[in-house]
C-alpha cells in the first residue's frame, strides 16, 4: 500500500488550473452540501457560477468555502486530490466580470441562466498524491489551462 504525498502550494495550483470540474462543499442551515460546478482560475481566485436562488447563490456569499479537484487512474491505483480553502465573494464589479470573461470564463454544462459569478480566493491550498508517478499515468499528467 503506497503512502500518500503531500503536494508543494506550486504543483497544487497547477493540478488546479488544469481541471473545469470540481465540488463545492459549504454548511447550510440545513446541514453541510457538496455541489458540483464548473469552474476556471483567475489569478489566485476560482471563479464559478450558479444562480441566485440556489443552494451556492442562498449560501455562499460571503462564506468560508472548500473546493475540491481530483483524478484517479484506477487501474493504477494512482491519483490525487487538491482542496482550496477561502472566503468566496460574488463578482459584481463591470471590469472584474470583463477581465474573468477575457481570461477564462467558467463554462456550466447545466442548462438555464447561471449569471451569478462566485470568485473563491484561496487562503489554503493543499494537495496529495497517492501511488507511483508514471509517466504513462493520466492520474499524473495535468493539461495546461490559460490562467490570468
Amino acid at each position: 500500500m503506497a503512502e500518500p504525498i503531500e503536494l508543494g502550494t506550486d504543483e497544487c495550483a497547477l493540478l488546479l488550473r488544469s481541471g473545469v470540474v470540481g465540488r463545492i462543499a459549504l454548511s447550510t442551515p440545513t446541514g453541510p452540501h457538496i455541489v458540483p460546478v464548473n469552474y476556471s482560475v483567475v489569478d489566485d481566485a476560482i471563479v464559478f457560477r450558479t444562480t441566485p436562488y440556489s443552494v451556492l447563490g442562498t449560501h455562499g456569499r460571503n462564506a468560508l468555502l472548500a473546493f475540491e479537484i481530483d483524478h484517479f487512474d484506477y487501474e493504477y491505483w494512482t491519483g490525487w486530490s487538491v482542496m482550496a480553502r477561502g472566503r468566496a465573494e460574488a463578482v459584481h464589479d463591470a471590469t472584474e466580470l470583463e477581465r474573468i470573461k477575457q481570461v477564462w470564463q467558467p463554462r456550466p454544462w447545466a442548462s438555464g441562466q447561471r449569471n451569478l459569478y462566485f470568485a473563491l480566493h484561496w487562503t489554503e491550498l493543499t494537495g496529495r498524491r497517492l501511488g507511483a508517478r508514471s509517466a504513462g499515468s493520466s492520474a499524473n499528467a495535468p493539461v495546461e489551462r490559460r490562467s490570468g
